[in-house]
């Protein structure tokens, strides 16, 4: 029996501060991180004991240890140890898919309520052995006898201990994030100084919302920190002005450590529900998810790495029939400052949207004065599967703040995929 879609209600988030790579958090564990961020939305929301349909959550970063993240988590905190727990990766938009995904069980009521997540430190790393010495500790551990444990070792070499780190660049073409983003800024002539403002404004914008409380019920103090430590009130054009490019080297080069999201430790959680379930609770609902879209680029083939984005909006304007412009608040994660300078020009050309988006118009330009009001990854960091959480709890509560409205969330990921999603209130 067909049975009408149900509104998906995000009640409110929580998360820890988000602290750079290898510094406040450099002896946490991705599950240390991930189990307070879901304690925090259990302390929040009054969830001691309760049994929730699902925790969804993830890492980019882990080792083989941390096996079911999610469920491991949970288990650490006051939630019902009946609560299933549901692990997934997708990059930077890990949290985001997690609450997509959450949400569409709601909507089709096969669950009531669940909470997505995210957590990464990249203090913590997963540093291996190459293959050759990993096949040899195989061998030695199914070994029986002594002569089978020293055949284990037959022909080693003091240079399979030489540690593995984990990748910094894509799997298909080498290049870093920062190195594709360089090409997508020259492409779209995303120039230094505008790249270098943007990130200012990111660190005024988040300065201003911890100094005005707007983080007190948002950011959960945890281990002896209750604020980001990436934000710089003190940021200047002067200052961003005089970092040196990191990503590639001669005059074309535009970005810096300044004008791109630093490595972060941190975990990030949301409550999302029916309203039914919120009703029997007595929860306020801040807003509603009304829709969300993936898409991918061919990045391998010359697109841009982060440009996924432009698409995943594109179409999901096509299926909401909305406009770009029909948006009260605008939250891009800032992978890059270029990054998203990129999007709001390719949105605005006419070439673009006829070519790649198959448009007869292009979307347009959106009012600079609502985007990452509070500020966005620039400023306070960017645990890659927690960004987000992070950005649904942020835009739940500033659409709660203005009373009603409607917010567009971006998000570019690893691999050449973006997500987006519409949140509203009414």
């Amino acid at each position: 029996m067909n049975k009408p879609l149900r509104r998906i209600a995000v009640i409110g988030g929580s998360r820890i501060p988000f602290c750079r790579s290898n510094s406040i958090y450099s002896a946490k564990t991705n599950l240390d991180m991930l189990s307070a961020s879901l304690q925090g939305v259990v302390d929040r929301f009054g969830l001691d004991g309760v049994q929730l349909d699902e925790v969804i959550a993830g890492a980019v970063t882990t080792h083989s240890k941390d096996w079911n993240l999610a469920r491991e988590a949970l288990l650490s905190t006051s939630l019902s140890p009946l609560t299933p727990g549901i692990t997934l990766q997708q990059a930077c938009g890990t949290s985001l898919q997690a609450a997509l995904m959450i949400g569409a069980k709601i909507a089709s009521g096969q669950i009531e309520c669940g909470i997505a997540a995210g957590t990464d430190t990249t203090s913590d790393p997963p540093i291996t052995f190459g293959r050759r010495f990993s096949q040899r500790l195989v061998r030695l551990g199914a070994a029986r006898t002594g002569k089978q444990r020293l055949a284990a070792f037959k022909g080693f070499s003091p240079t399979e201990l030489k540690p593995v780190l984990p990748a910094n660049g894509e799997p298909r073409t080498g290049l870093s994030m920062g190195a594709h983003c360089e090409r997508m800024a020259r492409e779209w002539n995303a120039g230094r100084e505008d790249q270098d403002r943007l990130a200012m404004e990111s660190h005024q914008k988040a300065d201003q919302a911890y100094n005005e409380g707007f983080f007190d019920d948002l950011v959960t103090p945890w281990g002896g920190v209750s604020r980001d430590n990436n934000i710089r009130a003190d940021s200047s054009l002067e200052k961003l002005g005089g970092l040196r490019t990191v990503f590639a080297k001669g005059t074309e080069a535009t970005l810096t450590a300044g004008n791109s999201t630093p490595l972060t430790d941190g975990a990030a959680a949301v409550l999302l529900c029916s309203e039914e379930w919120a009703a029997a609770r007595d929860l306020p609902v801040q807003a509603f998810i009304t829709a969300g879209r993936t898409s991918a680029v061919d990045f391998v083939n010359d697109e841009g790495l982060l440009m996924a984005p432009t698409v995943a909006v594109s179409e999901l304007l096509t299926m909401t029939g909305l406009g770009l412009q029909d948006f009260d608040f605008y939250e891009i994660h800032e992978a890059f400052a270029a990054q998203v300078l990129c999007t709001l020009a390719a949105w605005e050309s006419a070439d673009y949207c006829r070519d790649r988006l198959g448009r007869d118009q292009p979307l347009g330009a959106i009012d600079r004065e609502r985007l990452n009001v509070k500020g966005s990854s620039l400023a306070v960091g960017h645990p890659f599967a927690a960004t987000g959480a992070r950005i649904i709890g942020t835009l739940g509560q500033v659409l709660e703040s203005a009373g009603s409205g409607r917010g567009l969330i971006s998000v570019c990921t690893a691999g050449g995929m973006g997500v987006a999603a519409v949140m509203e209130r009414e």
